[in-house]
């Protein structure tokens, strides 16, 4: 989308009509069950590789168990992977768990950072990771790039690009920060139930008529 008055005007509405379609918060567009920074950090490690709804069911009896960093920063490895089994690639999960448990006492107090910089620092922790704990534990900026969000973007004419972190820096710099977490899951939501990968539902896309990749347009 090109820098200009009247690309600004049409990206205003389609942030409008993500956000009459999606409405919410980025918290409440959160699908990740979580009640604290550290339960939504452990939860975003989990969702790699996963659906939402499995890591919801897996976290309950965890942080039952593993209530805080400290808690888990002590735990048995082999005890982390067979409860968190059932998420895909668990012993890598479940090392970066006890890792980054380890790192938030050590390192920062046993809390968890708010800032790009020290979170990706953490065992398990990239840039889309910290984005989504930015943006909906703390109601700061960033952009948490996914397949989704990549796609509809490059569809939309938001971005060129493959890379997550360089699609993640474009989009930054065209969405206002207090809009960021909440613009990045409605992106997530669009392109799980409309703009999919194989079979993209255009003829019901409320950005139809402003997508250059619309199979609806005539």
């Amino acid at each position: 989308m090109a820098d200009s008055s009247n690309s600004n005007a049409k990206f205003k509405i389609l942030l409008k009509r993500l956000a009459k379609q999606y409405p919410g918060s980025a918290v409440q567009l959160c699908a990740l069950v979580h009640r604290s920074p550290f339960e939504l950090l452990v939860a975003t490690i989990l969702s790699a590789q996963c659906t939402d709804k499995r890591v919801n069911q897996v976290t309950p009896a965890f942080f039952k168990k593993y209530p805080d960093p400290s808690a888990l920063s002590r735990a048995s490895l082999k005890d982390v992977e067979e409860m968190v089994h059932s998420t895909g690639f668990y012993k890598a999960k479940a090392a970066n768990l006890v890792a980054m448990s380890q790192a938030l006492i050590s390192n920062f107090g046993g809390e968890v950072p708010k800032t790009l910089s020290e979170l990706t620092t953490l065992a398990g922790v990239g840039r889309k990771t910290a984005n989504v704990i930015r943006s909906v534990a703390f109601g700061l900026g960033g952009i948490a790039v996914d397949t989704h969000v990549g796609r509809v973007s490059r569809r939309l004419g938001l971005t060129t690009n493959m890379n997550p972190d360089i699609i993640g820096e474009e989009l930054e710099a065209i969405v206002p920060p207090g809009q960021q977490g909440s613009f990045s899951l409605r992106l997530i939501l669009h392109g799980r139930q409309v703009c999919k990968a194989r079979k993209p539902l255009c003829d019901v896309c409320i950005l139809a008529d402003m997508c250059p990749s619309s199979k609806a347009l005539p």
